[in-house]
């Protein structure tokens, strides 16, 4: 099982506020931090026919080697989660709209 292509979704912070006893203003207290990575291992119905022969092998592996706090999320691919590595710059397509008038 190889994985064809692989690549990181920007990474996004939390902010744990944390608010006095007394008073109304908060503090900052922890900032999470969420890193995604999304591997493509193979398109297709042969996909679909080796995923459930080789989904436990790959649990066992991801799992012995990342962190504790390591979720794994399998979902088909869409050009919406391609879309999603790509951080949205408004000010530039602002100006690319102005050259293409």
């Amino acid at each position: 099982m190889l994985p064809t292509y692989s690549y990181a979704l920007p990474t996004k912070s939390t902010e744990v506020m944390l608010m006095q006893e007394q008073g109304t203003k908060t503090y900052v207290d922890a900032v999470l931090k969420t890193h995604h990575r999304v591997i493509q291992v193979r398109t297709g119905l042969s996909f679909l026919v080796l995923s459930a022969q080789t989904a436990v092998f790959g649990h066992i592996i991801i799992f012995s080697t990342n962190p504790l706090l390591f979720s794994l999320c399998t979902s088909q691919h869409t050009e919406a989660d391609f879309q999603a590595r790509f951080k949205a710059r408004p000010e530039l397509e602002g100006l690319i709209a102005q050259m293409n008038q």
